[in-house]
């Protein structure tokens, strides 16, 4: 693919920081300086999203107007119990689903995933402390891998709590533009990967 990937990182109020920050910096460390991924955050509406301990952060386009995502960051943090309830949000994910290369979910993103009906029959995980609220929303036919740090199900990758969704965008990265180019991004970041064992 010679164009940059568009990698959208959906961002609301109470947004666990390093949810969304954690990927957006290893796919722009990742990016060879813009021509692989054009990374940007995305937000329901064109106002500034108040993050979980007040950081705010302007979104660079809403739900309606970014372009068109091969790649969906979908973080967690107390605001997915809410954003999971945005017919909206879970909408416009569900519909982005459908043409995305990946769709990552990271902590409790897992969350808004099940209320999009995205996880029938996959293989799952979210942060630990949401593992029960997570059974409660999935069909039977999903399983949880609760120690896991990421899973990967092809095009959806889920990961557990926070800095595992380094981890998980890491091993996107090392998918779609080989192993050598994630632990380049990480060495830059000074980030000590930890892969999933297979």
């Amino acid at each position: 693919m010679n164009q940059a990937r568009n990698v959208a990182i959906l961002i609301y109020d109470n947004v666990e920081p390093l949810d969304f920050v954690g990927p957006f910096e290893v796919f722009i460390s990742s990016s060879n300086y813009g021509k692989d991924f054009n990374v940007y955050t995305v937000a329901e509406k064109d106002e500034p999203v108040s993050a979980i301990g007040g950081l705010s952060i302007n979104p660079s386009y809403t739900i309606h107007t970014c372009p068109k995502p091969d790649i969906l960051v979908v973080p967690g943090g107390w605001g997915s119990r809410t954003a999971m309830l945005n017919e909206n949000l879970t909408n416009w994910i569900r519909e982005a689903s459908d043409e995305v290369e990946v769709l990552l979910s990271v902590c409790t993103g897992a969350l808004i995933l099940a209320k999009a009906n995205l996880l029938d029959g996959l293989k799952v995980t979210t942060n630990r402390s949401a593992i029960n609220t997570l059974q409660e929303l999935i069909p039977v036919s999903t399983e949880i891998i609760p120690d896991a740090r990421y899973v990967d199900n092809g095009k959806i990758v889920l990961s557990a709590g926070v800095s595992a969704g380094m981890d998980a965008a890491l091993y996107v990265v090392s998918r779609l533009l080989g192993e050598d180019r994630a632990v380049h991004a990480a060495t830059l970041m000074e980030y000590d990967w930890n892969r999933m064992p297979n």
